[in-house]
């Protein structure tokens, strides 16, 4: 069962979903996409939260969250999360989730810690240079309807900031990684759904042990429209991973 609980750190106030299994080996962490909060996981929370720990938690100035007085940037936000981890006693090892924006965060922050992590899956992701090589592509009314929806947290200049960050840190990583690209995105035509998943396996260069699947049939937001998939795709990942002691 769930526990909800709010915990201080960084300097606000965090609310905190965590179910903590005797014997777990590792925890799953669990950041959501832009202006999303930790609610966005409920049609997964029933089947992971018997099988091992589990923290998801609502980004500061988000969902229950207090707002922070940081820029709304990943290096900030995965610095919270660190510092929200350690008050909240949670130990590595970390497996990693994180869908769209919340991708780009736990990429950063398994290239920050990597001692840290042994495992990370990302839900159909953010790429780096998404602004650069993808947005250009869309219509001029989806670059403005993208654009416009930056008020929840954070500025566009912010997030362009964010893939920046990830794009400076990224380096090669030696841990299981499982890379969730949606079939089905609303207002793309066969040609940039099909450069969408060249994107996406771009992403595979993170790690040695990378893995890239197509949800055929899911929008954006995977861990809803097919819950089971990405459920399966969690649980996989954790029967994989031998884990040993951080070094």
């Amino acid at each position: 069962m769930f526990k909800e609980m709010y915990i201080k750190a960084a300097g606000t106030t965090f609310y905190v979903k965590r179910t903590d299994v005797p014997d777990s080996d590792l925890t799953i962490i669990m950041d959501a996409g832009y202006g999303d909060d930790s609610s966005t996981w409920k049609m997964l929370s029933p089947e992971l939260e018997t099988e091992t720990s589990v923290f998801m938690y609502d980004r500061a100035g988000l969902g229950k969250s207090k707002p922070a007085s940081r820029p709304r940037t990943s290096l900030h936000m995965i610095n919270e999360l660190k510092d929200l981890l350690k008050k909240a006693d949670i130990k590595p090892p970390y497996l990693l989730v994180g869908h769209s924006f919340g991708g780009v965060n736990m990429s950063l922050f398994a290239c920050t810690y990597p001692h840290d992590v042994y495992g990370l899956i990302l839900i159909d992701s953010t790429p780096v240079d998404y602004q650069k090589r993808f947005l250009p592509l869309m219509s001029r009314e989806f670059q403005q309807s993208y654009k416009k929806q930056f008020t929840l947290e954070g500025t566009y200049d912010e997030f362009a900031a964010s893939l920046a960050q990830l794009e400076k840190n990224l380096y090669v990583l030696d841990i299981p990684v499982t890379i969730l690209s949606a079939g089905n995105k609303a207002h793309y035509t066969l040609e940039t759904q099909e450069y969408w998943h060249d994107l996406q396996k771009e992403m595979a260069a993170i790690s040695t042990r990378s893995k890239f699947m197509i949800a055929a049939n899911s929008s954006h937001y995977i861990h809803q429209d097919d819950s089971e998939f990405v459920i399966n795709t969690i649980l996989k990942m954790i029967k994989s991973i031998k884990v040993r002691s951080p070094q």
